[in-house]
């Protein structure tokens, strides 16, 4: 290439030279997301390991609790022995369950709990001639009540059943179908005993987690108190009652039999609408216990806007070579943009040791004060850098209280992205972008001029 044609590539680059330097500024932030990307593969290995030691308590202290019951069954003869599910007339559960964090697998801790729950009603008398039964096939002295509960191993003393004015012992086994977990008890004076049986079960238990309930009771009243103060109400049924305070919360279900999949009573050998996993799951309701400040979810949400801290931080700088003659170099870019990716780094790290909020304060705050005192000399101006300062406290300001919100993160975003366009399109209105470019090209050395024979 002859020095007319290197001239005149150099011309036309010059006219350019804003454009491709905006170009080189957005692959720069493409090219920021690998780190970005690694240091989220670095919370998902961190999260793994977390839910690995959580599982290793709560398999020694106890599981997500559900109970399922009680269930009485009655075996019959026709053809074969089958058995005969009745489900309680009237079922009320009353308890309190106290949440805490003071299990942990070396860094790592686990939300349990401990729990006193009293389950109360009663069962009318088993009406075999609705299910084609004679009463001379009915086994009444076999009859045993089944209470389903997830883990066993959370139980803390000796159930028992009282069943009329008797209370007899729970001993472990389950006879339904799904729940390989449970007590029973058998139950006697059912041949000649009176219309209804009133029952009562006291339970103390751990867990882990949440608690849930199956709707097993014709009518199902459920009345919980916990001094947790986050609770995730969830399932088929919402509390028809509910306080939630900073000091705790108090719920109340009122559950009909209308609003499950599974009936009343059944047999064997009729299988449909019979109480099992598949039904009882579709129709269970209870109570998680969260934990709002998990650190790894709000580092997770906090990755999510990496690059929009790389954007307005570069669009910054763009703006300050755009707006004076200084020359800010693509390698200072990059290292202004690796600070940004250490700020999560060290939100994740920290947050495994000390409360997130102090986390968050302390990864800023090194960020910011990283970049500040580069910018002191890269940007040749207390007052630019000021503006820089100032810009991601801003930022990172705006950013905890989003991840704070919760329900209403997305709704702060969109509003913060909106104030910071404007605020870019506010400082940029006057500027005319061809005329720089123009003034670029004219203020560059001239191609030299081809050289005439003499």
């Amino acid at each position: 290439m002859n020095e007319t044609s290197k001239g005149v590539a150099k011309a036309i680059l010059n006219r350019a030279a804003t454009v491709f330097k905006l170009i080189g500024v957005a692959l720069l932030v493409l090219l920021l997301l690998i780190p970005l990307h690694m240091i989220r593969s670095t919370l998902k290995e961190r999260l793994g390991r977390r839910n690995e030691a959580v599982a290793e308590i709560t398999s020694t202290w106890g599981k997500e609790q559900t109970f399922v019951g009680p269930v009485l069954v009655i075996p019959y003869r026709q053809g074969n022995t089958a058995n005969a599910y009745f489900l309680p007339a009237a079922l009320t559960i009353d308890g309190e369950i106290k949440p805490n964090k003071d299990l942990k697998r070396g860094i790592y801790r686990a939300i349990v709990y401990s729990g006193k729950l009293k389950f109360a009603g009663k069962f009318a008398r088993p009406d075999f001639a609705a299910l084609s039964i004679q009463d001379k096939d009915v086994l009444w002295d076999d009859a045993v009540v089944i209470f389903a509960i997830t883990d066993l191993r959370g139980a803390k003393e000796t159930l028992q059943l009282k069943w009329g004015e008797q209370t007899i012992p729970l001993t472990p086994g389950s006879r339904l179908s799904g729940f390989p977990s449970g007590v029973q008890a058998k139950v006697p004076g059912l041949r000649n005993g009176s219309e209804v049986v009133p029952f009562e079960i006291a339970l103390s238990f751990n867990g882990s987690t949440a608690v849930s309930f199956a709707p097993v009771g014709m009518q199902t009243s459920v009345k919980l108190t916990s001094p947790w103060p986050d609770p995730s109400f969830r399932g088929g049924f919402l509390p028809s009652k509910r306080a939630v305070t900073a000091s705790g919360f108090e719920a109340e279900w009122q559950v009909s039999s209308y609003g499950r999949d599974f009936a009343q009573q059944w047999t064997d050998q009729t299988g449909g609408y019979a109480l099992n996993a598949t039904t009882a799951n579709a129709s269970l309701f209870g109570v998680a216990f969260l934990d709002v400040v998990d650190a790894y979810r709000n580092v997770e949400r906090a990755i999510k806007y990496g690059v929009l801290f790389l954007a307005l931080v570069f669009a910054t700088f763009f703006l300050f070579e755009i707006l004076s003659t200084l020359r800010i170099h693509t390698f200072q870019y990059t290292l202004v943009g690796a600070a940004l990716c250490l700020f999560y780094l060290a939100l994740l790290s920290l947050s495994e040791f000390i409360p997130f909020q102090f986390a968050y304060l302390a990864a800023a705050l090194a960020a910011t004060l990283m970049i500040s005192l580069y910018c002191l000399k890269v940007l040749r101006s207390g007052k630019r850098t000021l503006i820089v300062t100032g810009g991601l406290a801003s930022i990172y300001g705006f950013l905890y209280v989003t991840l704070q919100l919760q329900d209403y993160s997305l709704l702060a975003g969109t509003a913060g992205l909106f104030l910071m366009l404007a605020v870019i399109m506010y400082v940029t209105r006057n500027i005319d972008w061809y005329a720089r470019d123009r003034t670029h090209a004219a203020t560059a050395t001239p191609p030299p001029l081809p050289e005439t024979p003499s």
